[in-house]
This record gives C-alpha cells, structure tokens and sequence, in this order.
C-alpha cells in the first residue's frame, strides 16, 4: 500500500529542519504511507521514539515494525490528548504533511478527485458521519456559497450554490457524475482548475480541515520542549496563513500580543525567513511538490 501514496515532499529538507536527536521524541502528524516517518526513524537511536497519526484506515496498511514507533489511529487534531495517553508530555520535533494524499486522490471510491466517478464521500475518516453528498443536499445556498467562496475561492460561488439548491429537490446528488453533470455550464476559465477548487472547498468543509489544523497547531505550543522544530508543509494559501500566523504570533489567528513594554510576543524562532519551495528536479518528479510550502519554527 506504502508505495500509491505520494513520495515524501521535501524530504530531506524536512529531515533537516527537524535537528534529529538520537534519543529524541518526535511526531509524524500526518503518517500516510510513512515515507516521512520511515526518513525520521533512520536518523533515532534507541531510546528515540516516533509517534505518528492518521484517521485514516488506509494508513493502517502501512505500519512500521519497530519498537520505538508509536501509532495513533486519530485525528491531529488530538495531539495533546494523545500525546499524554502514551505518558509523553513533550517532544523535540512534530512534522506535519497537510492536505490530501495522492493515494487518497487516486482511489476512486473514496470520492477525492473529479477523475473518477464515484460517490460523493470524501471523507478522510470514514466513520464520520457528514459525507460531500450530505454538505451538496443538506446546506442552505448562503452555507454553499461560503464553503465555495472562503475554502475554493471560487469565482461563481454564489450561482453556483444556487443551482445546486434549485436542482438537488428533483435529483439528491449522490454521485461525482450528476454533480459534474449539473456543475457543467457553471464552469468558468480552464476546467481542471475550476472543478479542483470546488472540490478542494467541499473535502475541506466535510473534513473540517481549517478547525483540525488550528486545534492541532495551537496544541504545538504546549507540547513542543523549548528549542523544539515545528516543521509544516502546507499546500495552499489557506492552510499556510494559519501556519505564518502561529509562527509569527503564537496563535492561528494571528492577533499580536504584546507585553508590558509594548514588546511584541513571539514564541518562535524562524528557522529561515519566508518559505521553502521544492527544486525544479522535484517539482517534474514529484508534481505535489509544486505547490508545497515549508515552514519551520523552533520554540524559545
């Protein structure tokens, strides 16, 4: 299974940035096919110790058979709760991957890509309840119009939610081929671009992806040992303003705190001032690498 997912993106930069200690504790937030975390437990000792999490079931086909690895079928989103469970209370390094996995994309029945027709699930645990086909039949035209517009910046949001609402009454979407059917005349400019919008606002919102990423980064804050890496790889402007934010000010939504001098309150160091890119070499080997940005922030 490791080998349909994507390769790691960036590894040895994230590998780098990390600062990998022998005896160190460290996470894989997003372990997939376990390609960053196999990199990771390379460079531990013995007494180092790796804990890595995914929702996803997928993911349990990829396990490692290693005593110092630690798994944990959950959201990040509950890093903290679970960090504690295995009595860890803080580590040196967390690494997260965000976004969707080329695996994910390229199973058809998971309801990911626009290529396939399918269902309309895509959710990344699937013992969620709310399904794409539950978001499409159930939200209001306002609530579809916001899902458009904020997570896919959709040009037409606004007549395309109201489409959806004056067609679903007759026909309930169910499946990637009536939605794509009814989405069809709505499509404006290059048509690969335009859909991949729409399905980026619509797994972001079944999968709550804004809310997980901003409960996992703000418990970085308590987990990370002082001069701990948070290393994160994001995929598109959304997701990476949380990141710059937390960096910059120690919270998701970037609000300036200030103590009593008026001196700005930063809980990071910035390993390297803006972002990281991949190299043209990665970008025609690996096409994911072509929109990931790396940032990494070092706790004082």
């Amino acid at each position: 299974m490791a080998d349909t997912y994507h390769e790691p993106v960036l590894a040895k930069a994230c590998t780098e940035a990390l600062a990998i200690k022998k005896d160190g504790y460290y996470v894989d937030a997003t372990f997939g096919g376990g390609g960053h975390s196999r990199l990771i437990l390379k460079e531990l000792g013995s007494d180092g110790r790796l804990v890595a999490f995914d929702q996803d079931d997928d993911a349990l086909q990829n396990l490692i058979d290693d005593d110092r690895f630690i798994f944990c079928h959950h959201n990040f989103r509950l890093l903290k709760r679970f960090l504690r469970l295995h009595g860890i209370s803080q580590v040196d390094g967390i690494l997260a991957d965000l976004g969707v996995s080329s695996h994910q994309l390229n199973v058809a029945e998971r309801g990911f890509s626009f290529r396939f027709d399918a269902e309309l699930d895509m959710r990344m645990n699937r013992q969620d309840g709310k399904t794409a086909a539950t978001v499409l039949n159930t939200y209001s035209a306002a609530e579809l119009q916001n899902v458009f517009g904020k997570y896919g910046e959709v040009r037409n949001a606004k007549t395309l939610a109201q489409k959806i609402v004056g067609e679903r009454g007759a026909k309930p979407l169910q499946t990637i081929g009536d939605f794509l059917q009814m989405v069809g005349p709505l499509i404006r400019g290059n048509k690969n671009r335009y859909l991949a919008q729409v399905f980026q606002a619509l797994r972001i919102e079944v999968n709550d992806e804004m809310g997980a990423l901003t409960d996992f980064l703000e418990a970085t804050l308590d987990v990370l040992k002082p001069g701990g890496r948070l290393v994160v790889l994001s995929y598109h402007s959304l997701e990476d303003r949380l990141v710059k934010n937390l960096l910059k000010t120690g919270n998701t939504a970037g609000k300036v705190n200030k103590d009593f001098y008026g001196k700005i309150d930063r809980p990071f160091d910035l390993l390297f001032k803006g972002v990281k890119t991949a190299s043209e070499g990665e970008m025609a080997k690996n096409p994911r690498s072509r929109s990931a940005k790396l940032r990494v922030g070092i706790l004082k």
